[in-house]
């Protein structure tokens, strides 16, 4: 799926009816392996991403492990579009929006700025790197990893304007990246590139991406809100990131931009989509996350043997201080551009200062220290092609892979295991819960006093008649959707130390209990049907999942 499947799955095989079959096992250990891994990270102070690079360094040692080799030709049209627009369907178009000015300045400037700065210092530090084969390295090692990043962010409760700023930098910086590296590898391949055609280039894969996202957004939206089957709609979300992806690259426009802005259009109107739709589709969209964000991970540290073969010359002390040396230009000049960029705006627009808050030094240094790298780069890396137009191999290009997943594993390492305890030291203002709760509880007040209201209205009407009780019933599930989020602002049970929900929630998970064993046991001596107790069962499920939904 991720890997190289003629590396990971093993060469076909015939079986004795003569048709040829492949080896699975190898791609099912990946996968599942790495679920694991991910699985026993919630229980360790340690990020998920972490361990899982661990992982794969340690694994990828051990004897009869195949060789998994990352496939640009998978990893971006069949990993990187699916992972990009659930980080957009959960970001907020607002509050993106509000951000746009830093966004932009970190998605674009920077990664334009960090091709060149690391650029030009690998061709002063690598002898006998020519200066394109040094701007395509820094273009692929340019763009930070939103997962890594976002990640630690949700851990440690990062406030909510820097999470935003991270995350919207993660949704647009690869489109940057990726053009600026097709850029470089043209003149390194000997295409005759230039200035005027590299801008050319960027901006018509940008106007182009955000085009075909404007183009798609809407007649898919309308899809949504008109079919009637959850399974179909379902469907069609899997299939969303990838057809906005081909279609946009097929125009030779931006893959990455088209499935972000049908993701931001499509979330900002999920209220508009059934809700069974939405139900399912949650559940379905968090395990593919979960899944290709392992597996990511678990492949990064994987590729250290594949990455070492062929260093040649540069084996040894030589290539260490290279990638110390390249590690050290690429965090530092993160905060040589992060910090201008947040001040000087306001500095030379009297409007921004009104606008907005004064900033202090710590956001912009934890934005400038959340720069991980991740495997976006490389698969940009083991994309640069063998040869040269001319037939000569590459100027360096194992040098190249080698540095790329050094700085990528020495960004995920260095800086993803010190953010978390240096956000502490810090001492930045996380998300304030009280008044989190607070908030939810007056807009829930707000909307249960409108559908009383409306309630009350329906009711006069006589096509509309309810017995009493069932017009009782319908008001008191107002009553405790209005008094669930109050409720959690309230006393611990001295007893339990459970709150009101807690307790609502386990009294009501024990009476489902109790009648899901009673219909099994008449499903067991024949009362009932294995049909009927999948309805019956279905029917508990949902009012569970109402149950601590109202609670949560």
């Amino acid at each position: 799926m991720i890997a190289r499947l003629r590396r990971v799955c093993g060469k076909p095989r015939e079986n004795e009816g003569g048709r040829k079959t492949m080896h699975v096992l190898p791609l099912l250990l990946l996968v599942a392996g790495s679920a694991a891994v991910a699985g026993a990270a919630r229980r360790t102070p340690v990020p998920a991403p972490l361990l899982l690079v661990a992982a794969g360094l340690i694994v990828s040692y051990i004897p009869g492990v195949p060789n998994y080799e990352l496939d640009p030709e998978i990893v971006l049209p069949l990993v990187l579009p699916p992972l990009l627009y659930t980080s957009a369907t959960d970001s907020s178009y607002l509050d993106l929006r509000a951000q746009l000015r830093p966004v932009a300045l970190l998605s674009v400037g920077y990664v334009l700025f960090a091709t060149f700065v690391v650029g030009w210092a690998a061709y002063l530090i690598v002898p006998d790197l020519p200066l394109p084969a040094a701007l395509v390295l820094g273009a692929v090692v340019a763009p930070p990893d939103a997962v890594a990043a976002t990640a630690v962010a949700r851990r440690v409760g990062l406030p909510s304007r820097i999470t935003t700023i991270l995350q919207g930098e993660s949704l647009v910086n690869d489109a940057t990246a990726i053009t600026a590296y097709k850029v470089a590898l043209a003149a390194a391949v000997g295409e005759g590139a230039t200035w005027a055609g590299g801008v050319g280039e960027f901006l018509i894969a940008a106007v182009g991406g955000v085009l075909v996202g404007l183009v798609l957004m809407i007649p898919i939206h309308w899809l949504r809100t008109h079919m009637k089957e959850a399974l179909l709609q379902n469907t069609l979300s899997l299939l969303i990131p990838f057809v906005a992806y081909g279609i946009a690259e097929q125009l030779n426009a931006s893959g990455v931009l088209a499935v972000v802005v049908v993701a931001l259009y499509l979330g900002h109107r999920a209220w508009e989509v059934d809700f069974a739709t939405r139900l399912q589709e949650e559940a379905v969209w968090k395990m593919v996350a979960f899944i290709l964000e392992s597996a990511v991970f678990a492949l990064i540290g994987l590729q250290l043997p594949v990455v070492l073969k062929g260093l040649g010359q540069y084996e040894g002390a030589t290539a260490a201080w290279y990638a110390v040396a390249l590690f050290l230009v690429v965090v530092a000049a993160r905060f040589v551009w992060v910090y201008p960029a947040t001040f000087l705006p306001r500095l030379l627009s009297a409007r921004i200062r009104e606008r907005e808050d004064n900033p202090s030094w710590k956001g912009p240094f934890i934005i400038g220290w959340a720069g991980m790298r991740g495997v976006v780069s490389l698969a940009i890396a083991f994309s640069i092609p063998l040869t040269v137009h001319g037939g000569e191999a590459f100027p360096g290009r194992n040098l190249i892979l080698f540095l790329t997943f050094t700085t990528v594993i020495g960004t995920l390492v260095v800086q993803g295991l010190t953010l978390p305890p240096l956000i502490r030291f810090l001492k930045l203002p996380g998300r304030d819960p009280q008044a989190e709760t607070l908030a939810e509880a007056n807009a829930q007040a707000q909307a249960s006093r409108v559908a009383e209201q409306r309630l009350d209205d329906l009711l006069t009407d006589e096509r509309n008649a309810l017995p009493p009780p069932l017009a009782d019933r319908l008001r008191s599930v107002l009553e405790r959707r209005r008094n669930a989020v109050w409720e959690r602002l309230g006393a611990v049970n001295p007893v339990t130390g459970e709150t009101a929900d807690d307790t609502y929630r386990r009294l009501s998970r024990e009476m489902i209990g109790a009648e899901r064993e009673v219909f099994v046991k008449l499903r067991d001596h024949r009362y009932i049907d294995d049909e009927m107790l999948r309805t019956l069962l279905r029917r508990l499920d949902l009012e569970e999942a109402a149950a601590y939904r109202e609670a949560a």
